[in-house]
């Protein structure tokens, strides 16, 4: 990344955020720095016979607030819902018009791209389980789908099919901003959205597109999802104390907190970012990304992926890791995560590793699946904007073999220019991004 001109230099210019802890970047980021939690028991379905009967839900949410044509979204998913407010936020820090024919905000809709990682979302779990009820002949063992068909079609949303595709929340957004140039959507587990953004701004360095609205939105705290992750035994089962259940780095973590949400960042090239005259909020430097080639749901023990994706980032960026001054752990709270990531940090930092702050929001939002990496990478803006390492709450007692700064409880006041966002995905995926601060 030696070329450095203005239209090789990729900038962040607005964020958007829908997230366990608020609906907009402020809100959230002033909770984080208090230390809240986004977890309480699960209330958007019944859960209370499940070994995790808590989550970290988005509560009081419309995205009709953020719209004025709500009817062109009608029958959203919920992941799709998060993601058109958090993309309107977006737009509006970053002066793009939406819900425009003509817009005078000096972006080419055809050189304004996309770039998600979102996943699958329930719409109508209700419906679906009803219609398998009503359908399945339990004398036959098989499913009568004539049976199925009169339930299904008089109750689920027309939509209903095309709202479960990972795409959905892409195609609300090209409506939402009429983007009309490259158009992608990664779905690589707890890595996508990091995926989106180093994506996104590869593209923009090969001149695909000026603009790009890149970042994540997921939802899976349904009984499929909880079902799942249960059965892996990755979420934490602390049902009495959902408050404190997450607890990256902690002796006592028993897993992590499944959460939901939607975040998205405007990224531009630093040439457009100037002729529009819009405010710079950080730019991205490098990103790395790689694969363990080792099992579907651990990590390699010697972290070799996560080392190849920061070493890689690291690289891109043209800096070196004496550079960095804070790195924002993926940190879900799971023993195998939180130990070959410490691991894979000292493997990259060395005898800097001991002296860097390291933590992880993950403790107080929950984990957002595709949506974390990016809601992540909102707080890393953040902590270069006031200079401040956000905590990793929770952690009281502290594992004996991991000996990092993990900032513990408490927000850290410290100089914070460059800063790297690690995620580390289901599959083997590891997508690292480095930013720093504009000048």
């Amino acid at each position: 990344m030696a070329d450095r001109d203005e239209d090789k230099r990729v900038v962040i210019t607005g964020m958007g955020i829908v997230c366990p802890l608020g609906h907009d970047v402020e809100t959230v980021w002033q909770a984080i720095l208090a230390g809240q939690s986004g977890m309480a028991k699960t209330t958007v379905f019944d859960a209370s016979t499940f070994p995790t009967t808590f989550g970290a839900e988005v509560k009081n949410y419309d995205f009709t607030e953020y719209v004025n044509r709500p009817e062109r979204h009608r029958g959203s998913s919920r992941g799709a819902g998060f993601a058109i407010g958090a993309a309107a936020q977006a737009c509006k820090q970053a002066g793009i018009e939406i819900e425009t024919a003509g817009p005078t905000d000096g972006v080419a809709r055809e050189r304004l791209g996309m770039y998600l990682g979102a996943g699958e979302s329930s719409v109508n779990n209700d419906v679906f389980f009803a219609a398998i009820l009503a359908g399945w002949d339990t004398d036959k063992n098989e499913m009568d789908w004539d049976k199925w068909a009169k339930v299904a079609f008089g109750g689920m949303d027309p939509g209903y099919e095309l709202e479960q595709e990972a795409n959905a929340p892409l195609a609300h957004i090209a409506m939402l901003t009429g983007a009309r140039g490259p158009a992608r959507n990664c779905l690589t587990a707890c890595a996508a959205s990091t995926q989106a953004v180093g994506e996104a701004a590869t593209l923009i360095r090969a001149g695909d597109a000026d603009v790009m609205i890149a970042g994540g939105a997921h939802s899976m705290i349904h009984p499929l999802g909880v079902t799942g992750f249960n059965r892996l035994t990755a979420l934490s089962t602390r049902n009495d104390t959902p408050e404190t259940a997450s607890r990256p780095f902690s002796a006592s973590r028993d897993g992590f907190i499944l959460g939901e949400g939607a975040a998205i960042l405007i990224l531009e090239s630093l040439g457009s970012a100037r002729r529009r005259g819009v405010e710079i909020l950080a730019e991205v430097m490098g990103y790395g990304s790689s694969a363990d080639a080792f099992r579907v749901t651990d990590m390699h023990e010697e972290g070799r992926g996560a080392i190849a994706a920061m070493t890689a980032a690291i690289s891109d960026a043209g800096i070196t890791y004496g550079d960095i001054d804070y790195i924002n752990a993926h940190g879900t709270g799971t023993s195998e995560n939180d130990y070959i990531e410490t691991k894979a940090i000292k493997g990259v930092f060395k005898e800097k590793a001991k002296g860097i702050p390291v933590s992880s929001v993950k403790s107080m939002l929950g984990h957002l699946i595709g949506a974390a990496g990016a809601a992540e990478l909102i707080t890393c803006v953040l902590a270069i904007r006031d200079n401040i390492v956000p905590p990793t709450m929770n952690l009281d007692d502290p594992d004996p073999e991991l000996d990092l700064d993990y900032v513990a409880n408490a927000p850290k006041k410290t100089p914070v220019n460059i800063v790297m966002n690690e995620s580390f995905g289901f599959g083997g995926q590891n997508d690292v991004v480095i930013i720093k601060r504009f000048s």
